[in-house]
């Protein structure tokens, strides 16, 4: 439970942080493609049952004109015993160049439990390098859901167009 509060605390603090640096570069913020397809891999962590597994992440997201923002679609495939899926809205911010935030509430069921269907939700970052159309970088997830929640540190690999 320490640990569910620390990383609450902690992207607060990171996004006030993000916030301050903000005002001061702002002259530096250039257009990002207008649509985004990104896949996160990365180990999942899942907290009570403190167990690893495989987690696929894949969002598409339309960035909004002149602004810091984007929505889109996400899903989420964690490969264990369970089969666990998530789908979800994104709603996407870009406070500074390079650093992005996701965040998609949505459902979340496992392939043998499809009438056990629960809210979810997955707060993303990553800082993603460009080349050219192509970004990628490291990604940061934390997700929740009423039975469990998991922790994950990996690289996305995203295109814009």
């Amino acid at each position: 439970m320490k640990l569910k509060y620390s990383l609450i605390v902690l992207f607060i603090f990171f996004g006030h942080n993000l916030r301050a640096q903000n005002h001061e570069h702002v002259e530096d913020h250039h257009d990002h493609h207008r649509n985004e397809i990104g896949i996160a891999n990365a180990p999942v962590y899942f907290v009570n049952e403190k167990e690893f597994a495989y987690g696929l992440h894949i969002h598409y997201v339309y960035n909004i004109i002149n602004t810091k923002f984007g929505v889109g679609l996400g899903y989420e495939r964690i490969f264990d015993e369970h089969k666990h899926n998530t789908i979800g809205i994104v709603g996407s911010y870009r406070p500074i160049d390079g650093l992005g935030i996701n965040l998609s509430p949505g459902i979340t069921f496992e392939d043998n439990e499809s009438s056990n269907i629960n809210f979810a939700l997955h707060v993303e970052t990553s800082y993603e390098f460009e080349i050219n159309n192509f970004h990628i970088g490291p990604v940061l997830e934390f997700a929740y859901d009423p039975e469990d929640y998991h922790i994950s540190l990996g690289l996305h690999i995203g295109y814009g167009f």
